[in-house]
């Protein structure tokens, strides 16, 4: 992306990114650093031409530095950007008087009381990072865009917040280059949305121009129409528009779409994005200019071009020389390569998810080796575990070392052995030993079929290979334990008294009692096997052709209408307006609007056609 865009600072908005969600491909991008508010707005900038001296996140000031409490507008001048908004700044302005008619003037009220402003709420979105270069301070900004009402008095506040901001830096003699999406057309000609308004005479051009917030900030532009008078603190401009300066009288020069209404092919959009610089900044600029056709988002980018050298007090200085810390560059050569140390607190690669250097793979967790002398051989500490026994203890212990315990621990059984040898009188071996073994269970039997392996587990041949018809009865071994598994069959025709039954067998020799048993099943087997009827062939039998009909059915959406206008296939939407149809499906154009806005007949642009999907029969219009 960023060789695509040739650039050397990047600033993007809503990002709707947050911490947890960041990626090495995001942050760790070569040769960049970068400065992300997690919900809002990122910059990044390229090491090898430009690197900031300081970075804040908010517009106010009243956040705090990473690994600190106390917050950006209490640290000392040396380390601020400066020109926080005052307690009185973030009290909404009053309307001058006589600007607008009683009936906007009382709306503009509403949504600008006279109350003060919690700044803390005004940062809380991440709505802006700012860096400071020597030679500027940038404002990377995404300004609340007009929703409904509800959001109206933050807007305003948010605004405000702005204004104040960028004019406090000017006085300060700092320069300032204010850049993003504004949310706010600030002329007719910069919105098709204003100009179709106008034409059908649903507003006039001077409504349009003193909407509250079209208001406030076209009050602090150069070109900025201002009807009335300006507001206190207002009174003179501050910013200049970079790109309408190098294209005055471009119409359509938008830079975001409805990409609901597919209105980008139609050019029916508005221009939202901006690129603003102090006046004494505007000779700077080599060009500027909007990147309508790079798709991939409902912006567009807007982008200027820096002059390799500038005219800074009078005299020419190339333009790296106070983009870099100084010494960094002189006269435009590099004196100084850039190293970690010139990165800020701010950056993203400070984040502790992304230091290589703490970083810890899960292929490390595998080959990581643990520090010699930490782990004891086995056999020593065998050795002197056994050293402190009592002689009864060992002796207890090789009489049962003596007896096989499958179940036991090989590292166990390896140091009772070793403990049976250090004791100097051993316990003759009993000729009758109890067996120690868990009787096994039913299901356990079937470790005597074929596909049993040695140790008792089955092996996945076994789940293939038939399993044997035998009689009933087999001999068992000493302490084990056999059971009878009955059929489906089986189980439907006996009786709740012929369940399986599980017989421990104390001697090697199988007992009359099974032989009666397995005898029994026999001849019950044989008659189950006589009554039951066999299955009719018919009732397995399936069509696949009509099988195949019927889930294609299932799956094959449904055909889509075609338009009026076009004979073309529609495209489906769904109601949002509250109402008693929202939710609702419907099927329009799939064209895009046209330059009017609206939908037209016989032009290559959308048509009128409207179809409720409830209303729509497809299977009818298949049919003909």
């Amino acid at each position: 992306m960023f060789e695509i865009l040739e650039a050397d600072i990047v600033v993007l908005q809503e990002t709707k990114i947050q911490r947890k969600d960041l990626r090495d491909d995001m942050v760790l991008v070569p040769g960049w650093d970068c400065y992300f508010r997690y919900s809002g707005v990122v910059i990044y900038t390229r090491n090898g031409t430009c690197s900031p001296i300081r970075a804040e996140e908010g517009i106010t000031g009243v956040l705090c530095p990473p690994n600190s409490s106390v917050p950006f507008c209490n640290l000392p001048e040396e380390q601020q950007i400066g020109g926080y908004p005052t307690n009185d700044q973030l009290s909404r302005p009053n309307m001058a008087p006589g600007t607008l008619d009683s009936e906007q003037e009382e709306d503009y009220l509403q949504l600008a009381p006279d109350a003060k402003i919690d700044a803390s709420t005004l940062d809380s979105e991440g709505r802006c990072v700012i860096l400071e270069f020597p030679a500027f301070v940038l404002i990377g900004v995404y300004c609340p865009a007009y929703r409904d009402e509800t959001r109206d008095s933050f807007r305003m506040d948010f605004l405000n917040a702005l204004d104040s901001r960028v004019r406090n830096l000017t006085k300060m003699g700092k320069r300032v280059i204010v850049t993003g999406d504004i949310n706010i057309s600030k002329q007719t000609i910069d919105s098709a949305h204003g100009l179709e308004s106008i034409r059908k005479a649903a507003t006039s051009a001077e409504d349009f121009i003193s909407s509250p917030a079209r208001r406030l900030f076209n009050q602090l532009l150069s070109d900025g129409v201002v009807i009335g008078e300006r507001e206190q603190g207002r009174e003179t401009p501050v910013l200049a528009d970079v790109c309408r300066n190098f294209h005055p009288h471009r119409t359509g020069m938008y830079t975001c779409w409805d990409q609901k209404l597919n209105a980008r092919p139609g050019n029916f959009g508005s221009r939202i994005d901006y690129v603003l610089c102090s006046l004494d900044m505007q000779d700077w600029f080599s060009g500027s200019n909007i990147q309508e056709g790079l798709m991939g988002s409902d912006h567009c980018p807007v982008y200027v071009v820096f002059k390799d050298s500038v005219n800074l007090s009078g005299s020419q200085t190339c333009i790296r020389d106070i983009l870099n810390p100084p010494g960094m560059f002189k006269n435009g050569e590099r004196q100084q390569e850039y190293l970690g140390k010139f990165m800020l607190p701010a950056s993203g690669r400070l984040l502790p998810e992304f230091d290589l250097d703490k970083r810890i793979s899960i292929k490390d967790m595998f080959s990581r080796k643990p520090a010699p002398g930490s782990l004891k051989l086995e056999g020593e500490a065998a050795t002197t575990a056994s050293t402190a026994e009592t002689p009864g203890t060992e002796a207890m212990r090789s009489t049962f070392t003596n007896h096989n315990f499958p179940d036991s621990p090989q590292r166990v059984t390896a140091v009772t052995t070793k403990n049976t040898q250090l004791s100097p009188h051993k316990r003759p071996q009993p000729q009758s030993v109890i067996s120690l073994k868990r009787p096994k269970t039913a299901n356990s039997a079937t470790s005597a079929t074929p596909g049993a392996s040695k140790g008792g587990q089955k092996t996945l041949k076994g789940f293939f290979k038939p399993k044997p018809v035998g009689d009933g009865a087999s001999t068992l071994s000493h302490g084990a334990s056999v059971g009878r598994q009955t059929s489906p069959l089986d189980s439907t025709a006996s009786s709740p008294s012929h369940g399986t039954q599980n017989i421990s067998v104390a001697d090697s020799q199988s007992s009359p009692e099974i032989e009666n048993d397995s005898s029994t099943k026999k001849e019950r087997d044989q008659h189950v096997h006589l009554t039951v009827d066999p299955l009719s062939a018919d009732d397995f039998v399936v069509d696949p052709i009509a099988s195949k009909e019927d889930w294609s059915k299932l799956f094959t959406k449904k055909p889509r209408p075609s338009c009026d206008g076009h004979q073309e296939p529609c495209i489906s939407l769904t109601t949002k307006k509250p109402g008693m149809n929202h939710g609702r499906l419907f099927w329009i154009c799939s064209r895009p609007l046209g330059p009017s806005g609206e939908k037209e007949k016989g032009t290559q642009w959308r048509c009128s056609t409207f179809i409720w999907a409830s209303e729509w029969n497809s299977s009818a219009t298949s049919q003909h």
